[in-house]
């Protein structure tokens, strides 16, 4: 696959005084790749230094701006002043759920973790976590959602959502539950109901991605790690850094895939009934490595994490070694980038229009790690026959403006099958929708 590489200079790492002194060597001329996708990516040596070069989102309002779209489509803000909105749901009546919130419980291991969890904070937004879905109604299809309401709160950082049948499925950091659904209704009708407990002891990752099988009788979901490498040891990541299957009746579960590091987005094929994923993958090895991806999920099949990446290319840094776990780790499809944090997946509809309708959308929620910072952007990967069939392409940019500041990171993106892009922005706080203009 062809590479462009450019050279930087020095690199800006802005933090505070107290801090400084541990950077170091991390500012430094590096080498960093601008497209690095497909299923076959060129894969650098690893880079082995003190620290990941960083690079500070710093938020900045959108005011009178708006993310750009491709010609021919047309962005609106159909909710703002969200408390931290991660995913949506289309309901079947065309209302949109949204669910708000943040988790995670983690406490740094080393001064780098310190560094990385201040970098990161500088990219996201100051709202309290919402720990609630709300529900966007358009009443009269005109494109303006007039009716918002709280439709369910008191949870804990909610994430995935699913509805099968009048089922309503919410992946929260510590359990997945249930409520009833009744269409039409603004609010839920009862507390929710606890299926199974998920992993949320220290909680490096927290989202817990959730999609429910063609059938409805199984519900995945997508655990991270609980680490970078297993610097916290193999204890911590048990049940982690994988995908589970559930009953969605008895709530019974088994381990689907594993090796894969943080699974932020599952969606299932139309058609085909065959689950997809896009998976953040590790860091500190190089501005080019690891890339993050989108993949078929294979029952059974192990990723490579973390002895080793991108099929069964070792990481060195773990100890012990498992050269067993290695040979059985199988590549993912599809290469989206090193660094891009993939946190958004939904397969596209004719409704998106002739150049749009066969693929899938991918939103980025971008780097803090690279001196060129990547993502921040909503993607659309075109499939032939299936697949993906050829380099991704911009659909909604514009989250960062050239003097580097960022008014917007993508995080969930829906189709709606009346013929809508939704993307959550859990930095303005902000629900978009993107619309052909007929």
């Amino acid at each position: 696959m062809k590479q462009h590489t450019i050279h930087g200079g020095a690199g800006a790492c802005l933090v505070p005084t107290l801090i400084f002194a541990v950077l170091l060597n991390a500012c430094g001329e590096r080498a960093e790749n601008v497209d690095q996708y497909g299923a076959e990516p060129t894969l650098p040596a690893p880079e082995r230094g003190l620290l990941p070069s960083m690079k500070i989102a710093e938020p900045t309002p959108w005011g009178n701006q708006l993310p750009t779209v491709p010609e021919g489509y047309t962005i609106s803000a159909i909710a703002t002043n969200l408390k931290i909105p991660r995913q949506t749901l289309v309901l079947p009546n065309g209302d949109i759920l949204v669910a708000e919130g943040k988790g995670g419980n983690a406490k740094p291991l080393k001064p780098k973790d310190l560094i990385a969890g201040y970098i990161k904070s500088k990219g996201t937004t100051s709202v309290e976590s919402g720990n609630r879905l709300t529900l966007l109604r358009d009443g009269n299809g005109d494109g303006v959602y007039e009716t918002r309401t709280v439709y369910a709160d008191k949870l804990n950082a909610p994430y995935g959502l699913a509805l099968v049948g009048n089922k309503l499925y919410v992946a929260n950091q510590d359990a997945l539950v249930r409520f009833d659904y009744q269409e039409g209704a603004t609010t839920a009708s009862a507390p929710p109901v606890k299926v199974t407990d998920l992993p949320s002891e220290i909680n490096h990752h927290w989202t817990k991605a959730l999609a429910a099988s063609a059938d409805g009788r199984f519900l995945y979901v997508g655990i991270g790690s609980n680490s970078n490498i297993t610097e916290r040891g193999m204890t911590a990541e048990i049940d982690r850094a994988m995908i589970w299957e559930i009953n969605a009746e008895t709530g019974a579960r088994r381990n689907y895939a594993t090796g894969l590091r943080n699974p932020t987005a599952l969606t299932i094929q139309p058609g085909t009934g065959q689950l997809w994923a896009v998976v953040n993958e590790r860091d500190e090895i190089g501005p080019n490595l690891v890339p993050d991806y989108l993949t078929t999920v294979k029952e059974g099949a192990f990723y490579g994490w973390p002895y080793s990446y991108w099929g069964q290319n070792v990481d060195d840094r773990v100890r012990p070694q498992d050269p067993q776990k290695v040979a059985a780790a199988i590549k993912p499809d599809y290469a989206l980038g090193s660094h891009v944090a993939a946190l958004g997946l939904d397969f596209s509809d004719p409704a998106m229009g002739a150049r749009y309708a066969d693929g899938v959308f991918i939103g980025e929620h971008g780097s803090w790690n690279r001196d060129n910072p990547v993502g921040y952007k909503v993607v659309f990967v075109p499939f032939r026959g299936g697949r993906p069939g050829g380099p991704p392409v911009d659909f909604v940019t514009g989250f960062r403006d050239a003097d580097g500041k960022t008014r917007g990171r993508p995080v969930g993106v829906t189709v709606d099958p009346r013929g809508a892009l939704i993307v959550a922005d859990d930095l303005a706080n902000v629900i978009w929708r993107v619309t052909p203009v007929l």
